[in-house]
């Protein structure tokens, strides 16, 4: 139920003092421990599974500014020049192509959605254009579809989940950083309130600073710290086909389909208009805070109730340096992949694009994705806890904005003057 990740040969113990610990593995914090490392910055990354085990290798590929919040779009900016230059920085093919990416449109109501979102980021340079009916079928041949219209940016692109995240940890590794999997960090070690180092489950590190970036598991860490971090899990199901002749190198979002080309030769699929929202005990916790979300995008989530539940409420809520926590109990999160979901992509997107009618299914799976109420990340400090930086939240944004993402956090660990771009929008205060 997961894909095939390019493998990383990591440490197999960790130093008993470094400058910085780097919490999770996901492309967030892998690329933060790049950056630290070629800056010189000791810098140690525990991951309590595997590298990109979770969300890093099961997301789209979609490396995208349109349809971003106005406030998000200077760091998607940003991650744009960053993987630009990833291919040559980590020394492989990340299977990064700049090939656009567009949205298509049912109904002049949708349309209308997709202008008001043109107006809220007009002046920040962006390349997007609305298109016609025609316009469609002329960049994305084949279809027989009867669409509105729809919108196009041709400088977004796309890059391979299952191997950049990888990639990024090698040339971290080959810069001087050290990196160990199956090694779950427990709980902080302060002194006088400042961050001193961490406790994991093999002992002890001490360091100067913290860089969580624990994607859905961040807001159990955080509570045990008695800090809230508002995130609730979604769950996106994803196909990936055989090499097969497709229609376009553009990443195309219907309303209820999706389908990017691979590096493989292959497509990845998706239902756009699906996501799994199993019910957990945060739900009742915390739920209020997305009440705003719900009433705009109820359609989208196939709420249910079962085992996810009971698996959320067996594991510790609060525990000890000493006591096994919950990243030990759960070394991946690998939630099944939903077959209708998955059966009403293919039968959605072959009633548009008839071609994807032969495609052979090679693979399915599903990622479990942290959302925030606002649909932005936290990156940031974290007040009364110095030394604890947060990089985490992304809200299944986090691949496309990862390489900006993570050289923010180590611009706020080593106290730059000269940060990639303002975090004001991140700060986890926005909350309170």
């Amino acid at each position: 139920m997961a894909p095939t990740i390019l493998p990383v040969q990591t440490a197999s113990d960790f130093p008993a003092q470094t400058t910085v610990v780097v919490i999770g593995g996901g492309i967030v914090g892998l690329t933060t421990a790049l950056v630290l490392a070629e800056r010189g910055v000791a810098v140690v990354l525990l991951e309590k599974g595997r590298v990109a085990g979770e969300q890093s290798s099961r997301n789209l590929g979609w490396i995208r500014k349109m349809g971003r919040s106005a406030p998000d779009v200077p760091m998607a900016q940003a991650a744009d020049r960053l993987w630009a230059q990833m291919p040559e920085r980590v020394g492989m093919d990340v299977g990064y192509r700049q090939a656009g990416i567009m949205y298509l449109a049912r109904t002049e109501a949708e349309m209308e959605m997709h202008r008001q979102w043109m107006k809220t980021v007009e002046g920040l340079q962006l390349d997007s254009q609305m298109l016609s009916a025609r316009e469609i079928d002329d960049r994305v041949p084949g279809g027989k579809g009867t669409w509105a219209g729809g919108i196009y940016t041709a400088s977004d692109g796309r890059a391979e989940p299952t191997l950049a995240p990888s990639a990024i940890a090698r040339a971290a590794i080959a810069k001087g950083a050290v990196i160990v999997e199956n090694c779950a960090v427990r709980t902080l070690v302060r002194s006088a309130g400042r961050v001193t180092g961490v406790v994991t489950e093999r002992g002890e590190i001490r360091c100067d600073q913290v860089v969580l970036a624990g994607a859905l598991w961040s807001r159990k860490f955080l509570a045990n710290l008695g800090v809230s971090l508002p995130t609730l899990p979604l769950v996106c199901s994803v196909i990936r086909t055989a090499p097969m002749e497709g229609p376009t190198e553009i990443a195309v979002g219907g309303p209820d389909f999706s389908f990017r080309k691979r590096l493989d030769g292959g497509y990845t699929i998706t239902q756009r208009g699906a996501l799994g929202a199993p019910l957990m005990l945060d739900h009742l916790l915390i739920g209020l805070r997305y009440l705003h979300m719900l009433r705009g995008q109820r359609q989208l989530l196939r709420i249910s109730l079962g085992s996810d539940f009971m698996k959320d409420i067996s594991l510790p809520r609060r525990w000890g340096p000493e006591s096994r926590s919950p990243f030990e109990r759960v070394r991946v999160m690998d939630p099944p992949a939903n077959p209708d979901i998955n059966a009403e992509a293919m039968r959605n997107l072959t009633g548009a694009w008839p071609l994807f009618g032969d495609a052979v299914i090679e693979e399915v799976w599903a990622g479990m994705m942290d959302i925030t109420p606002d649909s932005l990340p936290v990156i940031g400090p974290v007040a009364g806890i110095p030394g604890l930086t947060l990089a985490t939240g992304f809200s299944g944004h986090g691949f496309g904005t990862g390489p900006a993402a993570g050289q923010l956090a180590a611009d706020l660990v080593t106290a730059s003057s000269t940060p990639l771009l303002d975090p004001t929008p991140y700060r986890l205060e926005r909350f309170s």
